[in-house]
């Protein structure tokens, strides 16, 4: 069972709040009104929730195998994302999971790739609800949905830095290139898939 505490569900509330309104004011295009309110709520249940979901993949598997894993926000980066996001980008780092233990190289990898996997199961159920459902504010929230998760997935397997993919390629060569290129097809699937907007139709 995953725990949390009562300062985390604070810092997640705060992070999912304050990237949802910065994605918000960036897909509005800087007008205020229904547009903005229309896309903050765009934001939420997508944009808010990847990166959400993601951070919780790794606490999951982090607490599964014995770690201490809170998220905390990062309050300097919550506040540069909303300043940027009057001029029309958005530095997204809102915070991470905080991990506390010792563990095996194949567990370390696991929690790393639970986090990227997490964008690639939410992009397969935006796949499959392309399928079901129609109408303007559906696409652009199943558009919008897929293209976050996939971008979040393939930037987060980047083997560099701090990244996920630098913990999953020095744990499993195989395994990180499976994942990789798994991504890489759905971006190429998505192509094909029924009323999927580009990024230019989802803001306007």
């Amino acid at each position: 069972m995953v725990k949390f505490s009562k300062i985390e569900v604070r810092d997640l509330f705060k992070a999912w709040l304050i990237i949802s309104l910065a994605f918000g004011i960036v897909l509005s295009g800087g007008v205020f009104g229904w547009a903005l309110l229309e896309t903050i709520i765009l934001s939420a249940i997508t944009v808010g929730i990847a990166f959400l979901l993601h951070e919780m993949g790794h606490k999951y598997f982090a607490q599964k195998y014995g770690c201490f894993a809170e998220f905390r926000a990062d309050n300097y980066m919550l506040f540069l994302a909303m300043i940027t996001s009057f001029f029309g980008i958005v530095f997204a780092a809102p915070g991470a999971v905080i991990i506390l233990g010792r563990v095996t190289k194949a567990k370390y990898g696991k929690i790393a790739l639970a986090g990227p996997m997490m964008n690639v199961i939410l992009a397969l159920v935006f796949i499959v609800l392309s399928f079901a459902y129609s109408g303007e504010f559906y696409s652009k929230v199943i558009s919008l949905g897929l293209l976050v998760n996939l971008w979040l997935a393939v930037f987060n397997m980047l083997p560099f830095w701090i990244l996920d993919g630098k913990k999953i390629y020095t744990w499993n060569r195989q395994v990180y290139f499976s994942v990789l290129i798994f991504i890489i097809l759905l971006f190429f699937l998505k192509g094909f898939l029924p009323g999927i907007l580009t990024v230019a139709q989802i803001i306007g």
